[in-house]
C-alpha cells in the first residue's frame, strides 16, 4: 500500500512568531544550517566559537548581536587541540564577562568523527538527541570525511544528514568550512568544493582577508542580511576575541536575558537550593516573571528543580 502525503492549505501551515526567528540577530537564523566559511587564517574558528559562547550565555556575539535563545551548545573543534579549544572560550568568556564554568557548553572530545561512516553519524546523532543542543558547531568540515568535496553527489548526502539533524532535533547546525584562492563577485561562490555548500546554507558567515582587514559578510535565505563589517582580534583582559572594529556601541542584552542571568547568579552565589520567595528576593524580580523564567531554565537543563527549591544543573 502506498504512503499518503502529509497535506494541508498554504494558510495553515504555522507561522513562527518574530521573537523566534533569531538564534542570534542579524546573524544566525533560529534552527538554522549554514557555513562560517573564509580563507585559512581567516579566524573562523574564533568566529564559531564567538557564537558558541553567545548562544550558551546569552550574551551578544561579538558584544554587537544579541541572542535572543540561549540554550545548551555542543562543539566539535577537529583541527585543534582541547586545551588550544579551551584557552579561546576562557579568552571569549573573558571579553564577555561571563564564566566558562557555569556555560552548557559541551565539547566532543572523540579524536575522530566522519559524516561518511554510519557508526560516527548514529554515535552524533544520539549525543545531540541527548544533549538538545541549541547549535551544533561542526569546525572544519574537511576533518569529518573522506569524500570529495568537488562532487556534489559525494557532499550532498552528508549535507542532507546534517539537514535532518536540524529538522529532527530542532537545533541550529554551524559548518567551518573553507573557501578557495581567487576572487568572487560574492563571497559563498568562493567556498570549496561543490557549489552544494552555498546553496544549502540558511545563514552563512563569510570572512575575508585583504592585508590586515578582516570583513565579514552575512547571507540569509529568509532575511535581509546587515551590511558587511570590519573585524579585528584583539587583547581584552586575560584572553582574546574577535570584536567589530570602530567604535561601534556593543549591543546590551534584552532585559529578559539580564533578568535570566540575575536568576543564574543568584543561585549560583547561594550554594544551596533556593525556593522562590528567596531567590524574588536576591534576584529583585517579580514573582511571574521569575516563576516563567524557572520554568524556562528547568526546560532548558540550566536549572534543577526539587522539595528543597532551585539548584543550578550544573
Amino acid at each position: 500500500m502506498s504512503r499518503a502525503l502529509p497535506i494541508c492549505l498554504a494558510h495553515e501551515l504555522a507561522q513562527r512568531p518574530p521573537a523566534e526567528r533569531w538564534l542570534v540577530e542579524g546573524l544566525w537564523a533560529e534552527q538554522a544550517v549554514g557555513i562560517v566559511g573564509g580563507q585559512p587564517k581567516c579566524f573562523k574558528s574564533w568566529l564559531a566559537l564567538d557564537l558558541a559562547v553567545s548562544v550558551a550565555s546569552g550574551t551578544p556575539c561579538l558584544r554587537r548581536y544579541a541572542t535572543s535563545r540561549p540554550g545548551p551548545v555542543l562543539l566539535y573543534a577537529a583541527e585543534d587541540a582541547l586545551h588550544v579549544v579551551r584557552e579561546r572560550l576562557e579568552g571569549i568568556c573573558a571579553a564577555a564577562a561571563v564564566s566558562l564554568k557555569r556555560l552548557p557548553l559541551h565539547v566532543i572530545t572523540s579524536p575522530v568523527l566522519r559524516l561518511d561512516l554510519e557508526p560516527d553519524r548514529d554515535a552524533l546523532a544520539t549525543a545531540v538527541e541527548r544533549l538538545q543542543p541549541r547549535l551544533l558547531v561542526l569546525d572544519p568540515f574537511v576533518r569529518l570525511h573522506r569524500v570529495d568535496e568537488n562532487q556534489a553527489g559525494e557532499v550532498a548526502p552528508l549535507l542532507a544528514y546534517l539537514r535532518e539533524l536540524e529538522r529532527r532535533f530542532a537545533t541550529s547546525v554551524l559548518l567551518v568550512h573553507h573557501a578557495g584562492k581567487g576572487g568572487h563577485a560574492r563571497a559563498g561562490q568562493a567556498l570549496r568544493g561543490s557549489s552544494e555548500f552555498h546553496a544549502w546554507g540558511d545563514s552563512n558567515l563569510y570572512l575575508r582577508r585583504k592585508g590586515t582587514e578582516l570583513t565579514l559578510t552575512v547571507e540569509h535565505r529568509a532575511s535581509s542580511a546587515p551590511p558587511s563589517l570590519a573585524l579585528e582580534l584583539r587583547e581584552s583582559g586575560s584572553g582574546i576575541s574577535l570584536v567589530v572594529a570602530g567604535n561601534g556601541a556593543p549591543a546590551q542584552a534584552p532585559p529578559r536575558l539580564a533578568a535570566r542571568q540575575r536568576v543564574l547568579d543568584a543561585l549560583a552565589e547561594a550554594g544551596e537550593p533556593l525556593a522562590v520567595r528567596q531567590l524574588r528576593e536576591r534576584s529583585r524580580i517579580r514573582t511571574a516573571t521569575l516563576c516563567d523564567l524557572l520554568r524556562q531554565l528547568v526546560e532548558d537543563g540550566e536549572v534543577i528543580k526539587s522539595a528543597l527549591g532551585y539548584a543550578p544543573a550544573r
